[in-house]
């Protein structure tokens, strides 16, 4: 029978304040690159890919440190330590002058983003296995509906000042640190911590230890090539529905906090229903193939109503990935699940340092005026590697089970 540790919605809390802070700034950075920059759309996504390429080296680099820390000392000190870090770095990025502090701020923030992984950890401590894959998908849905709150907000407040989002996600974050300091107690027993090494505490060490784990090491090269494609929406997004549609910070906003809304019911609603009902294995693979009508609407969208259109039949894919976790965590030791965390956040930052540079250059090539001129070419690619991705999961499961 399930049960629920009155420490879950806390930690649902922490993550929807987490991302909600993180959703905050999304509207406005291409106006604000822009701003700094001194340049265009086209040129400013290139930026902003490089951005995303800063952010994202520092995760895959720090993400298996900070899960190796949390299986040694725990997840409460991360959680809260992590938050602490984010609000001060916010505050950074709402003074910084010039391209340059812009960088630094989001170096920072890659470092300290482990909230996620931590969070996650915690299901693993509190949970049995045949829980996980229902518990992970609310955590998912709690941080989705953050991107309810914070894009929807952040364009709202990008339109007063382009510097305001980034005072309101410190406020957030710290605010989110503050009440899990009052009432979050520590979710793993010191009798389950394990020692700290180096060996096991690196980007490198840690996938090469996943390597004894065939399945777990195909999933997590399947949630590669599949957050490889999502690269094509979070590192293009407001980029493309500019040159596409020339839409404001506050249209840019309104449309991601549509995407929150329905990833946070697909996670949320549906995929507890829908392991209990076709297990974690066939909701991974069911769900997954979704993506590619998402992508293929968006690479032709003329229209607003194609986006929305996109945005809903690509929510249903948010099933895959806690289903996913689920499947690694039951095969993973139990004093190891910071580091599986560790890894899972390693894999998704090595999408985030190659997927910017890639989807930004594809989409820098085709916004400019002087050749072909077809925006949505970044998702025509996310088509080809989801298809690999759902192969590749596919073959991983019938080959274990």
């Amino acid at each position: 029978m399930a049960t629920t540790d009155n420490r879950l919605p806390l930690i649902a809390f922490i993550v929807f304040i987490d991302m909600a802070g993180i959703g905050l700034i999304i509207p406005i950075l291409p106006s604000l690159v822009e701003s700094l920059g001194h340049t265009d759309v086209a040129h400013a996504a290139l930026i902003g890919g490089e951005l995303l390429f800063a952010y994202a080296a520092m995760q895959f680099l720090f993400a298996p440190l900070v899960g190796g820390l949390s299986d040694r000392f725990g997840r409460r000190p991360v959680l809260l330590g992590t938050l602490v870090a984010l609000g001060l770095d916010y505050a950074l990025m709402a003074w910084a002058p010039t391209l340059a502090w812009l960088f630094a701020g989001r170096l920072i923030s890659g470092v300290m983003g482990a909230t996620w992984a931590a969070a996650n950890s915690c299901i693993a401590d509190i949970y049995p296995p045949d829980q996980r894959g229902r518990l992970f998908g609310l955590l998912g849905g709690a941080g989705a509906s953050g991107f309810v709150l914070g894009p929807a907000i952040g364009g709202l407040l990008g339109t007063v000042g382009l510097r305001l989002p980034f005072i309101a996600a410190s406020v957030l974050a710290l605010t989110g640190a503050a009440i899990g300091y009052v009432i979050f107690t520590e979710t793993l027993p010191p009798d389950r911590r394990r020692p700290f090494t180096m060996a096991r505490a690196n980007p490198f060490g840690t996938l090469i230890r996943m390597t004894r784990y065939p399945f777990v090491l195909g999933i997590l090269a399947t949630i590669f090539l599949m957050q490889l494609a999502a690269q094509s929406q979070l590192s293009t997004w407001g980029y493309f529905l500019i040159a596409r549609l020339n839409w404001s910070p506050l249209d840019i906003g309104l449309s991601i906090a549509t995407f929150g809304i329905t990833i946070a019911i697909a996670q949320g609603l549906v995929t507890g229903h829908a392991i209990a009902r076709f297990g974690e294995r066939r909701s991974a693979l069911i769900s997954l193939a979704f993506g590619l009508p998402s992508y293929l609407l968006l690479a032709i969208a003329g229209s607003g109503w194609m986006i929305y259109l996109a945005i809903l039949v690509g929510a249903l894919t948010g099933v895959a990935f806690p289903a996913m976790q689920g499947m690694m965590s039951s095969r993973i030791e139990e004093d190891a699940q910071g580091e599986l965390q560790g890894a899972v956040a390693s894999t998704i930052g090595l999408t985030s340092i190659i997927g910017p540079l890639v989807m930004t250059a594809v989409f820098g090539h085709f916004a400019d005026a002087k050749g072909v001129y077809f925006p949505g070419a970044p998702f025509v690619l996310a088509s080809g590697l989801l298809i690999a991705a759902w192969l590749l999961l596919a073959w991983t499961i019938r080959r274990q089970f």
